[in-house]
């Protein structure tokens, strides 16, 4: 493998290239990949350097340690948010790192393992396909941890995924989808033994240097099209972001996440 790119300054994002492949991990096993905000630009630094590499025709995202894909935004950046700017400057942070990626127009590939909940669901619908072993588990389950809420980006994105009915179940009951479950729904293309995903996924990455590059960027840049018609602008859940993030209860739930303290959900 090769690394054919400048790194950021962040040991948290393992980049490789391989095949024509891009191989993008994110590498803090020990916090379950919970992102920083240093992976969040790392990962935007890739999807801005790969669009005009010629040696690269997919790029497949991955947790490191085999327990995780990403178990969402790490929660201690939140321990200082205190007006509403830093809620709705972190949803609009987060709709332009997501966003990137689903503009992004080569095939992108999820490779699943373990948790993908909150900001790594986000970031796992985006990709034109997900691959799964029998160990992931997908959902936002923020009704039982941090009384947040998503940008109305990230609802559409879930909904046009998913459909109201399981969108609701993952934000209103903090359902997490077993591998089995995402698949019949539809969000898993295929589930892989553990011990050959990697090999599964590479399989499937090199494939489409076989395809036709200009189809390829048409199917997904009028797919991405169609869907953004259907979509809100983003101030749209401005006021329910503000609300969430400013409340005691997301105050007290990210406390209790840094300093082990207990609380109980007021709705204030």
């Amino acid at each position: 493998m090769k690394d054919s790119h400048d790194s950021p300054l962040t040991d948290s994002v393992q980049f490789e290239i391989c095949d024509g492949v891009a191989w993008v991990g994110f590498n803090r096993p020990q916090s379950r990949n919970a992102m920083t905000w240093e992976m969040y630009n790392a990962l935007e630094h890739y999807c801005d350097v790969l669009v005009d590499d010629d040696e690269v025709h997919a790029v497949v995202l991955h947790g490191v340690g085999g327990e995780a894909f990403v178990a969402g935004t790490d929660i201690t950046q939140f321990a200082n948010f205190s007006e509403p700017d830093d809620a709705i400057g972190y949803e609009r942070r987060i709709d332009q790192v997501v966003g990137k990626l689903e503009r992004f127009p080569k095939p992108t590939l999820a490779l699943i393992e373990g948790a993908c909940v909150g900001g790594g669901a986000a970031l796992a619908l985006v990709c034109d396909f997900r691959y799964a072993t029998s160990t992931m588990k997908f959902g936002v389950p923020i009704a039982k941890t941090l009384g947040n809420t998503l940008s109305i980006s990230n609802v559409s994105r879930l909904i046009d995924m998913v459909g109201v009915a399981r969108t609701k179940e993952v934000l209103m009951m903090a359902r997490l989808f077993s591998a089995e479950e995402a698949q019949a729904a539809g969000l898993v293309n295929r589930i892989f033994d553990a011990d050959t995903i990697y090999a599964d996924v590479a399989k499937l990455a090199a494939d489409f240097a076989k395809r036709a590059p200009l189809t390829l960027q048409a199917s997904k840049a009028l797919i991405n099209r169609a869907l953004e018609q259907r979509r809100l602008e983003a101030d749209a859940s401005d006021d329910w972001v503000t609300t969430c993030y400013m409340s005691r209860d997301f105050a007290a739930a990210v406390d209790k996440f840094v300093n082990k303290t207990s609380f109980e959900w007021t709705g204030r």
